[in-house]
Protein backbone atom coordinates (compact mmCIF):
# COMPACT_ATOMS: atom_id res chain seq x y z
CA UNK A 1 0.00 0.00 0.00
CA UNK A 2 1.18 3.65 -1.05
CA UNK A 3 1.69 5.88 2.23
CA UNK A 4 0.81 8.78 0.89
CA UNK A 5 0.34 11.50 3.42
CA UNK A 6 -2.49 13.62 3.49
CA UNK A 7 -3.26 17.22 2.43
CA UNK A 8 -4.13 18.58 5.62
CA UNK A 9 -0.76 16.73 7.04
CA UNK A 10 1.43 18.41 4.14
CA UNK A 11 -0.17 21.74 4.51
CA UNK A 12 0.42 22.00 8.32
CA UNK A 13 3.95 20.96 8.84
CA UNK A 14 4.65 23.39 5.40
CA UNK A 15 3.48 25.84 7.72
CA UNK A 16 5.67 25.15 10.28
CA UNK A 17 8.77 24.15 7.16
CA UNK A 18 8.33 26.22 4.56
CA UNK A 19 11.65 25.59 2.92
CA UNK A 20 10.91 21.53 2.91
CA UNK A 21 10.05 18.56 5.16
CA UNK A 22 12.84 16.04 5.14
CA UNK A 23 10.53 13.84 7.56
CA UNK A 24 7.57 13.88 4.82
CA UNK A 25 9.94 12.96 2.06
CA UNK A 26 10.62 10.07 4.17
CA UNK A 27 7.24 9.14 5.63
CA UNK A 28 5.71 6.56 2.66
CA UNK A 29 9.05 4.09 3.56
CA UNK A 30 8.81 4.96 7.22
CA UNK A 31 5.49 3.50 7.00
CA UNK A 32 5.61 0.50 5.00
CA UNK A 33 8.78 -0.48 7.32
CA UNK A 34 6.63 0.18 10.49
CA UNK A 35 3.79 -1.93 9.33
CA UNK A 36 5.93 -4.59 8.13
CA UNK A 37 7.81 -4.99 11.86
CA UNK A 38 4.61 -5.20 13.34
CA UNK A 39 3.15 -7.80 11.14
CA UNK A 40 0.18 -5.43 11.01
CA UNK A 41 -3.08 -5.23 7.94
CA UNK A 42 -3.67 -2.08 6.76
CA UNK A 43 -7.27 -1.09 6.71
CA UNK A 44 -6.81 2.88 5.68
CA UNK A 45 -5.44 5.83 6.10
CA UNK A 46 -7.43 7.96 8.32
CA UNK A 47 -8.46 11.35 6.44
CA UNK A 48 -8.48 13.92 6.76
CA UNK A 49 -6.09 13.00 10.15
CA UNK A 50 -4.18 15.13 12.32
CA UNK A 51 -2.06 18.34 11.85
CA UNK A 52 0.58 16.61 12.97
CA UNK A 53 1.32 13.02 12.40
CA UNK A 54 0.38 9.96 10.10
CA UNK A 55 -3.17 7.65 11.13
CA UNK A 56 -3.21 4.51 10.12
CA UNK A 57 -6.08 2.03 10.63
CA UNK A 58 -4.35 -1.45 10.93
CA UNK A 59 -4.98 -4.99 12.25
CA UNK A 60 -2.26 -7.18 14.53
CA UNK A 61 -0.88 -10.31 13.56
CA UNK A 62 -4.14 -11.68 15.83
CA UNK A 63 -6.89 -9.72 14.42
CA UNK A 64 -7.21 -7.16 17.06
CA UNK A 65 -7.59 -3.94 15.40
CA UNK A 66 -5.20 -0.77 16.19
CA UNK A 67 -3.48 2.61 15.19
CA UNK A 68 -0.04 3.36 14.02
CA UNK A 69 0.81 6.83 14.03
CA UNK A 70 4.00 8.24 13.00
CA UNK A 71 4.90 11.60 13.47
CA UNK A 72 7.59 14.03 12.81
CA UNK A 73 9.97 15.01 16.10
CA UNK A 74 8.76 18.13 16.43
CA UNK A 75 5.46 17.05 17.80
CA UNK A 76 7.50 15.56 20.40
CA UNK A 77 5.87 11.64 19.63
CA UNK A 78 8.26 10.55 22.28
CA UNK A 79 6.46 12.93 25.48
CA UNK A 80 3.42 11.57 24.28
CA UNK A 81 4.50 8.11 24.64
CA UNK A 82 5.61 8.96 27.82
CA UNK A 83 2.47 10.45 29.22
CA UNK A 84 0.42 7.48 27.70
CA UNK A 85 2.76 5.05 29.48
CA UNK A 86 2.07 7.21 32.72
CA UNK A 87 -2.21 7.47 32.31
CA UNK A 88 -2.04 3.83 31.41
CA UNK A 89 -5.25 4.30 29.31
CA UNK A 90 -7.44 6.26 32.80
CA UNK A 91 -8.87 8.71 30.16
CA UNK A 92 -6.57 8.44 27.63
CA UNK A 93 -5.83 5.99 24.57
CA UNK A 94 -3.85 2.85 25.49
CA UNK A 95 -0.39 2.55 24.30
CA UNK A 96 -0.12 -0.99 22.84
CA UNK A 97 3.63 -1.80 22.74
CA UNK A 98 7.31 -0.63 24.38
CA UNK A 99 9.28 1.62 22.14
CA UNK A 100 10.35 -0.14 19.37
CA UNK A 101 10.99 2.97 16.53
CA UNK A 102 11.14 6.24 17.62
CA UNK A 103 7.97 8.63 16.24
CA UNK A 104 5.92 5.52 16.25
CA UNK A 105 2.96 4.68 18.43
CA UNK A 106 0.92 2.00 18.39
CA UNK A 107 -2.30 2.71 19.75
CA UNK A 108 -5.36 1.16 20.87
CA UNK A 109 -7.96 1.48 18.26
CA UNK A 110 -10.74 3.98 18.85
CA UNK A 111 -13.90 5.02 16.86
CA UNK A 112 -12.09 7.44 14.50
CA UNK A 113 -14.47 9.46 13.18
CA UNK A 114 -16.68 9.89 16.62
CA UNK A 115 -15.62 12.49 18.72
CA UNK A 116 -17.22 14.40 21.55
CA UNK A 117 -17.89 17.25 18.91
CA UNK A 118 -20.40 15.20 17.55
CA UNK A 119 -22.93 15.45 20.34
CA UNK A 120 -24.95 18.77 21.21
CA UNK A 121 -22.53 21.56 22.32
CA UNK A 122 -24.17 21.11 26.34
CA UNK A 123 -23.61 17.50 26.37
CA UNK A 124 -19.84 18.25 24.49
CA UNK A 125 -18.58 19.98 26.98
CA UNK A 126 -19.82 18.08 30.28
CA UNK A 127 -18.33 14.13 28.45
CA UNK A 128 -14.81 16.28 27.21
CA UNK A 129 -14.61 18.30 30.86
CA UNK A 130 -15.05 14.82 32.30
CA UNK A 131 -12.60 13.07 30.22
CA UNK A 132 -10.21 16.16 30.76
CA UNK A 133 -10.47 15.28 34.48
CA UNK A 134 -9.11 11.85 34.20
CA UNK A 135 -5.99 12.94 32.98
CA UNK A 136 -5.22 15.66 35.73
CA UNK A 137 -2.41 13.36 38.25
CA UNK A 138 1.08 13.93 39.28
CA UNK A 139 4.04 13.51 36.86
CA UNK A 140 6.52 11.36 37.44
CA UNK A 141 8.86 11.50 40.18
CA UNK A 142 11.45 12.24 37.26
CA UNK A 143 10.24 13.05 33.95
CA UNK A 144 11.40 15.71 31.19
CA UNK A 145 7.68 16.67 30.34
CA UNK A 146 8.17 20.65 29.30
CA UNK A 147 6.13 23.18 31.89
CA UNK A 148 3.96 25.50 30.73
CA UNK A 149 6.72 28.20 32.07
CA UNK A 150 8.99 26.51 29.22
CA UNK A 151 6.47 26.21 26.47
CA UNK A 152 4.66 29.39 27.10
CA UNK A 153 7.89 31.20 27.09
CA UNK A 154 8.67 30.12 23.81
CA UNK A 155 5.43 31.19 22.30
CA UNK A 156 5.61 34.55 24.48
CA UNK A 157 8.93 35.33 22.67
CA UNK A 158 7.31 34.40 19.07
CA UNK A 159 4.15 36.88 19.93
CA UNK A 160 6.82 39.80 20.65
CA UNK A 161 8.34 39.38 17.61
CA UNK A 162 5.25 39.70 15.66
CA UNK A 163 4.15 42.28 17.59
CA UNK A 164 7.30 44.59 16.68
CA UNK A 165 6.01 44.10 12.90
CA UNK A 166 2.52 43.97 13.43
CA UNK A 167 0.94 47.18 15.43
CA UNK A 168 -2.96 45.51 14.56
CA UNK A 169 -2.15 42.68 17.07
CA UNK A 170 0.57 44.63 19.18
CA UNK A 171 -2.40 45.84 22.39
CA UNK A 172 -3.76 42.09 22.44
CA UNK A 173 -0.74 40.66 22.33
CA UNK A 174 0.71 42.71 25.14
CA UNK A 175 -2.48 42.20 27.59
CA UNK A 176 -2.12 38.73 27.07
CA UNK A 177 1.59 38.39 28.10
CA UNK A 178 0.54 40.73 31.32
CA UNK A 179 -2.20 37.96 32.06
CA UNK A 180 0.94 34.97 31.68
CA UNK A 181 3.18 36.73 34.02
CA UNK A 182 0.75 37.30 36.90
CA UNK A 183 -0.28 33.42 36.05
CA UNK A 184 3.08 32.15 36.50
CA UNK A 185 4.14 33.96 39.87
CA UNK A 186 2.36 31.48 41.68
CA UNK A 187 0.83 28.54 40.08
CA UNK A 188 -1.88 26.37 42.78
CA UNK A 189 -0.67 22.77 41.27
CA UNK A 190 1.89 20.74 39.07
CA UNK A 191 -0.46 18.32 36.98
CA UNK A 192 0.38 16.18 34.08
CA UNK A 193 -1.94 17.82 31.07
CA UNK A 194 -2.82 16.90 28.06
CA UNK A 195 -1.34 19.99 26.48
CA UNK A 196 -3.99 20.34 23.65
CA UNK A 197 -7.41 19.54 24.75
CA UNK A 198 -10.06 20.24 22.69
CA UNK A 199 -13.62 18.28 21.76
CA UNK A 200 -12.04 17.05 18.86
CA UNK A 201 -9.54 15.31 20.91
CA UNK A 202 -11.90 12.89 22.63
CA UNK A 203 -13.04 9.86 20.72
CA UNK A 204 -15.68 6.94 21.14
CA UNK A 205 -13.99 3.86 22.76
CA UNK A 206 -15.12 0.42 23.63
CA UNK A 207 -13.65 -0.05 27.01
CA UNK A 208 -14.66 3.30 27.74
CA UNK A 209 -17.23 5.71 26.45
CA UNK A 210 -14.63 8.56 25.65
CA UNK A 211 -10.88 8.33 25.64
CA UNK A 212 -8.31 11.35 25.02
CA UNK A 213 -5.93 11.28 22.17
CA UNK A 214 -2.94 12.85 20.68
CA UNK A 215 -1.87 14.72 23.50
CA UNK A 216 1.14 17.32 23.48
CA UNK A 217 1.46 16.69 26.96
CA UNK A 218 3.17 19.37 29.37
CA UNK A 219 3.19 19.86 33.45
CA UNK A 220 1.66 22.72 35.20
CA UNK A 221 -1.51 24.12 36.27
CA UNK A 222 -5.33 22.67 35.26
CA UNK A 223 -6.75 25.87 34.29
CA UNK A 224 -3.90 25.65 31.06
CA UNK A 225 -5.70 23.10 29.64
CA UNK A 226 -9.24 23.45 30.27
CA UNK A 227 -8.20 27.23 28.55
CA UNK A 228 -8.48 25.25 24.99
CA UNK A 229 -12.01 23.62 25.58
CA UNK A 230 -13.43 27.49 26.39
CA UNK A 231 -12.63 28.51 22.79
CA UNK A 232 -14.22 25.45 21.42
CA UNK A 233 -16.54 25.80 18.30
CA UNK A 234 -15.34 29.43 18.50
CA UNK A 235 -17.07 30.07 14.89
CA UNK A 236 -20.52 29.62 16.25
CA UNK A 237 -19.14 31.84 19.06
CA UNK A 238 -18.65 34.52 16.78
CA UNK A 239 -21.35 34.11 14.35
CA UNK A 240 -23.86 33.80 17.65
CA UNK A 241 -25.20 37.80 18.46
CA UNK A 242 -24.70 36.56 22.43
CA UNK A 243 -21.15 34.71 21.59
CA UNK A 244 -19.66 37.05 24.49
CA UNK A 245 -22.37 36.00 26.77
CA UNK A 246 -22.12 32.53 25.92
CA UNK A 247 -18.14 32.63 26.17
CA UNK A 248 -18.18 34.31 29.67
CA UNK A 249 -21.20 31.76 30.86
CA UNK A 250 -18.68 28.91 29.22
CA UNK A 251 -16.02 30.28 31.69
CA UNK A 252 -17.93 30.21 34.67
CA UNK A 253 -19.64 26.96 34.04
CA UNK A 254 -16.42 25.11 33.07
CA UNK A 255 -14.43 26.67 36.08
CA UNK A 256 -16.74 25.50 38.27
CA UNK A 257 -17.88 21.83 37.34
CA UNK A 258 -13.74 21.35 37.43
CA UNK A 259 -12.91 23.45 40.47
CA UNK A 260 -10.40 25.35 38.94
CA UNK A 261 -10.11 29.45 39.73
CA UNK A 262 -12.10 31.11 37.18
CA UNK A 263 -10.09 34.10 36.63
CA UNK A 264 -7.10 31.65 36.11
CA UNK A 265 -8.72 29.85 33.53
CA UNK A 266 -10.23 33.52 32.25
CA UNK A 267 -6.61 34.81 31.81
CA UNK A 268 -4.93 31.58 30.38
CA UNK A 269 -7.84 31.28 27.94
CA UNK A 270 -7.00 34.90 26.90
CA UNK A 271 -3.33 34.24 26.73
CA UNK A 272 -3.74 30.78 24.56
CA UNK A 273 -6.18 32.90 22.21
CA UNK A 274 -4.13 35.44 21.40
CA UNK A 275 -1.06 33.24 20.74
CA UNK A 276 -3.33 30.82 18.58
CA UNK A 277 -4.41 34.35 16.77
CA UNK A 278 -0.76 35.56 16.49
CA UNK A 279 0.45 32.17 15.04
CA UNK A 280 -2.51 31.76 12.57
CA UNK A 281 -1.97 35.30 11.32
CA UNK A 282 1.91 34.53 11.36
CA UNK A 283 1.58 32.06 8.43
CA UNK A 284 -1.41 33.39 6.62
CA UNK A 285 -4.49 31.76 8.06
CA UNK A 286 -5.85 34.97 8.51
CA UNK A 287 -9.84 34.21 8.60
CA UNK A 288 -8.78 31.93 11.65
CA UNK A 289 -6.87 34.83 12.73
CA UNK A 290 -9.28 37.22 13.01
CA UNK A 291 -11.52 34.92 14.73
CA UNK A 292 -9.30 33.90 17.34
CA UNK A 293 -8.37 37.68 17.99
CA UNK A 294 -11.97 38.86 18.32
CA UNK A 295 -12.74 35.78 20.77
CA UNK A 296 -9.67 37.08 22.71
CA UNK A 297 -11.13 40.84 22.95
CA UNK A 298 -14.10 39.42 24.78
CA UNK A 299 -12.32 37.88 27.83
Amino acid sequence: MAFEPPRRLVRALGETAPDGDDWLEKLPEAAQQAVALRELTVDRVQMPGGRSSLVVLVRRADGTPAVLKLAPPRARPESERAALEHWDGRGAVQLLEPVTTEGVLLLERLHPDVSVRSLPEAKALLEAAGTLRRLWIDPPAEHSFETVAERTGRQAQAMRARAETDPEVAPLVGVALSAREELLAAPPEHRLLHGTFRQSKVLAGERMPWLAVGPDPVVGECAFDLARLVRDRVEDLIASPSGAATTRRRVKRLAESLDVDQERLRGWTLFRAVESGVRARRVGRERDAELLLEFAEWL
